[in-house]
């Protein structure tokens, strides 16, 4: 089953399939499910074609997913570099954004980039 371009597995419970969609986490999940009136506890591939084309149009018609939300998400970012702001010049730099410490672990924001002295230390028994 596909939804917003999206392929969703087929053995788990439409309730935990369902956020595979980029957009999507448990909480709206269920309130998506509740609108279309279908159980949670139904597995994706036991779904019918009705609950299945209800579910596709619930999703598309009233929710950003996928390319549209990343989309929206890149085009703040780069508003906020554009003003130049703090978060927007932390974004450029590839810095932490929300307040994190920088000494140690902001490897993720930065590439896990290893700039300290023993990262690349050979042991003292091997010949240089």
């Amino acid at each position: 089953m596909r939804i917003a371009g999206t392929n969703i597995p087929k053995e788990k419970k439409i309730e935990f399939s369902l956020p595979y969609v980029y957009g999507i986490g448990p909480t709206l999940s269920r309130q998506i499910l509740k609108a279309a009136g279908i159980d949670g506890n139904i597995r994706t591939k036991n779904l019918t074609n009705e609950q299945e084309d209800k579910l596709r149009a619930i999703v598309e018609k009233s929710y950003r997913t996928e390319g549209d939300l990343k989309r929206e998400v890149q085009g703040n970012i780069k508003s906020l570099k554009d003003i130049k702001c703090y978060r927007g010049v932390r974004h450029m730099k590839h810095l932490p954004v929300r307040g994190q410490r920088t000494k140690t672990n902001s490897r993720t924001v930065r590439g896990n980039v290893r700039k300290t002295m023993g990262s690349g230390r050979k042991d003292a028994g091997q010949k240089t």
